[in-house]
């Protein structure tokens, strides 16, 4: 069982922490491909650099972002209620040339 971290906005890492958000997306790289369900992860707030443990329970891997959100409840990526979840939010973080070369990963996880 190997421990990995990762880093997060403070937004996320607080939906994290008070059980809003179960799962994280990530690009399908080769950072994330050593991953394993049982691993754990420690989440750190860039902001305050408050760590956070979890344990990985399911990785689903998909061609896109696209195919991700249409597989999840949009609360457990860690939107609101009353937000409108949108794939294309990801093309702020990664290209669009990056997710058709790696594909998403879905990091289901738990707190521990």
């Amino acid at each position: 069982m190997a421990t990995h971290l990762m880093s997060l906005q403070s937004e996320y890492f607080s939906k994290i922490k008070f059980g809003l958000k179960d799962v994280e997306m990530r690009l399908y790289d080769e950072k994330r491909a050593v991953l394993k369900v049982g691993d754990i992860i420690e989440f750190l707030d860039k902001s305050t650099n408050e760590k956070l443990r979890t344990q990985i329970v399911r990785l689903n891997k998909f061609k896109d972002f696209k195919e991700l959100y249409s597989f999840y409840d949009k609360k457990r990526i860690g939107y609101a209620e009353k937000d409108i979840a949108s794939y294309e939010d990801m093309f702020a973080i990664y290209s669009k040339e990056k997710i058709d070369f790696y594909g998403a990963l879905a990091i289901e996880i738990k707190l521990i």
